[in-house]
């Protein structure tokens, strides 16, 4: 028994941790059609950005729950500077171009931002150490965790309610569902698709920011740790379906639970099972499992 609440909790902690980078990457590919291989580094530039406010040596005094808006602030920063910019001066310019040669400009785009990211934090280790024992440990039965990650599953749950209902039930986001169904149309009716793509592909790099600074804490913040992220969040939404919120939330939940329970019984196979379940999923649903099928060119 003990085994199985192991694999549980560890499965719903990690599945958080993926759900949080996989929202945005699937966001923006269900609103612009892009896959976003700069989402990767989006997401390290979200944590180092936490590194420098919350674990930098001029806040180091800095303490308590205040370490969190910080980080929120630094996230906001990422996106409020970032966002723009690239859409507007980089992605744009490829509009109406092929989907491979926008994904080509986005890995290009995160070969760039990697190497900024050396240039202005290095190659060190950096930790965000403070923020990780502001909610203490958490007991349960013989098996005791931080009590952070639990908040990292918290702050899952609340972005993905956030986004869904922001979609479903505000103006902006029906609009936002109308380009999505067709922006050709919604053009034609008056949205300024512009401006849509705009605001998404922001929020995007927000989302990932957060990703970015919230996780920092559970982890050493290094370079290589968007490569890491972008890789796993690509299989959460292959999984889940293209463009489905529902769908990268049903995604790391899967993903969570096979890897826990392959390091529990099988640690070896700590990588395959998550390939194996994406290649077990896309057997049988090309799609994925809330993906809508995709019509068919002549």
């Amino acid at each position: 028994m003990d085994v199985f609440l192991t694999i549980l909790v560890d499965g719903t902690i990690y599945g958080a941790w993926l759900f949080l980078i996989a929202i945005g990457l699937t966001l923006v590919f269900g609103v612009m059609k892009i896959l976003n291989v700069a989402h990767g580094a989006l997401y390290a530039i979200g944590a180092y950005a936490a590194a420098t406010l919350v674990g930098g040596n001029v806040i180091e005094e800095v303490a308590g729950f205040w370490a969190l808006p910080l980080m929120l602030l630094g996230s906001i920063l990422v996106a409020v500077i970032l966002g723009p910019f690239l859409e507007k001066f980089v992605l744009r310019l490829f509009y109406g171009r092929d989907e491979v040669v926008l994904l080509l400009v986005t890995f290009g785009v995160s070969l760039i931002l990697e190497d900024v990211i050396r240039m202005i934090w290095g190659v060190f280790s950096q930790y965000v150490a403070a923020p990780y024992s502001l909610f203490g440990n958490v007991e349960m039965g013989p098996l005791y965790y931080v009590g952070y990650d639990f908040f990292v599953v918290a702050l899952a749950v609340l972005v993905g309610v956030a986004t869904s209902l922001f979609l479903s039930r505000t103006i902006m986001g029906k609009i936002v569902l109308a380009v999505i169904h067709d922006a050709e149309i919604s053009r034609a009716m008056g949205v300024n698709v512009s401006r849509v793509y705009l605001y998404t592909f922001t929020f995007g790099v927000f989302l990932a920011a957060v990703a970015g600074a919230f996780t920092s804490p559970m982890l050493a913040v290094t370079p290589s740790i968007g490569v890491n992220a972008i890789i796993l969040s690509f299989a959460v939404v292959v999984i889940g379906g293209m463009g489905s919120i529902g769908g990268a939330a049903v995604g790391a939940a899967l993903v969570g639970l096979s890897r826990a329970t392959a390091i529990n019984f099988w640690p070896e196979a700590e990588l395959f099972v998550i390939y194996a379940v994406m290649a077990a999923v896309l057997l049988f649903r090309p799609q994925g499992l809330f993906g809508e099928p995709a019509q068919r060119r002549i």
